[in-house]
This record gives C-alpha cells, sequence and structure tokens, in this order.
C-alpha cells in the first residue's frame, strides 16, 4: 500500500496495512517495530505469566500480551508488551479491536522503540489515563513503577534485582525482580 509520506498517517491508514505488519501509529508516523530480542521475550512471558494466572484466579480482569493495538487516538495505536484491564471495565471489550484505554501498560525496553516509550506514547498513556506505566530494563534488569498523578506520571518505585514487584492494581501479588530476567 502506498502511503503520502507528507501527511501524517491516520487510524484509517493503519487499518488498511496488512495484518501482521510490524508497525506501530505514533504522533502520525507510521513507526516499524522489528521483532523483539529472545531475552525481551522470555521477559514479557515470564511477566505475563505470573501476573495473568495470579490475575485470572482472583477475577481482577484480563491480561493481554503483544501484540495487540491499542487505540489511543487518530494518530496513535500501540503494542505495548503487556496490557491490563480491570474486571469492571472489562465488559466492554470488542473481539475486534482494543478501543478501551488499558488500567496498566507494560512496555519492555527495545532499542527500536525506547525512545517513544519514554516520550510520546508515556505521555499519551497519561493524557488517555492509563494509570500505572511500567517500563521494564532488559539491560540494567530494573523495572520502573510509574503512577498517573493528574497530568504527569510520578515514579513509585524503581525496582533492582534483589527486590519485590507488587502493585496495588493487584492486591496480593508479589513477584521476584530476579525472576522476571530469568532466561
Amino acid at each position: 500500500m502506498l502511503l503520502d509520506i507528507e501527511k501524517k498517517a491516520t487510524v484509517w491508514d493503519y487499518e488498511r496495512l496488512e495484518e501482521g505488519a510490524p508497525y506501530q501509529l505514533i504522533a502520525g508516523e507510521l513507526i516499524l517495530t522489528p521483532s523483539s530480542t529472545p531475552f525481551h521475550q522470555s521477559i514479557s512471558m515470564n511477566l505475563s505469566l505470573e501476573m495473568g494466572a495470579f490475575v485470572k484466579q482472583n477475577k481482577l480482569g484480563v491480561i493481554f500480551a503483544a501484540p495487540l493495538d491499542v487505540y489511543l487516538s487518530e494518530e496513535d495505536v500501540y503494542q505495548p508488551d503487556l496490557i491490563f484491564i480491570r474486571a469492571d471495565r472489562a465488559k466492554g471489550l470488542r473481539k475486534d479491536k482494543l478501543r478501551i484505554v488499558p488500567d496498566l501498560v507494560v512496555e519492555v525496553l527495545s532499542p527500536s522503540t525506547a525512545y517513544y516509550d519514554f516520550t510520546r506514547e508515556k505521555e499519551m498513556y497519561c493524557t488517555r489515563g492509563v494509570e500505572e506505566y511500567w517500563i521494564v530494563d532488559p539491560e540494567a534488569e530494573t523495572i520502573e513503577v510509574m503512577i498517573k498523578q493528574g497530568e504527569i506520571y510520578r515514579t513509585e518505585r524503581l525496582l533492582h534485582n534483589s527486590e519485590i514487584l507488587e502493585s496495588a492494581m493487584f492486591p496480593g501479588f508479589s513477584m521476584k525482580v530476579e525472576d522476571i530476567f530469568i532466561f
């Protein structure tokens, strides 16, 4: 498909890409996002398996793993690594598109997307009402847990290997940070 590169792309353009095309729509630009490394996928899987089982067992809501489009505006469609939506809000889910703003978004940093994760995406998630935003850094083996406070995110904790990941969003859930980075 040919796009006019002089104009900003929109959801309309994005939805006309071939299914599975490795792009995100960020600020009206189609950004190529190559596949993740095995370590990146391992981190994402470790988190999603533990959190997913806890969420399901406690009927807290739903967890989705990438790739899944999250529609935030006409010029912003992202594919975060993990998405959580609380049970009371999950009733509005459609089978074809995720048009509900998640309660939690988790991004595992990749060289190709780290800039966007810390800038435009972070701003859009906050503006649209994502309550918690976690940045997982595979290089430093840290997790930055950010909580929405008004119009900005405040870093609640920067967790290192020997610490425990917990969140008020998942009462009773805990996971050793070092277990997230097992490869």
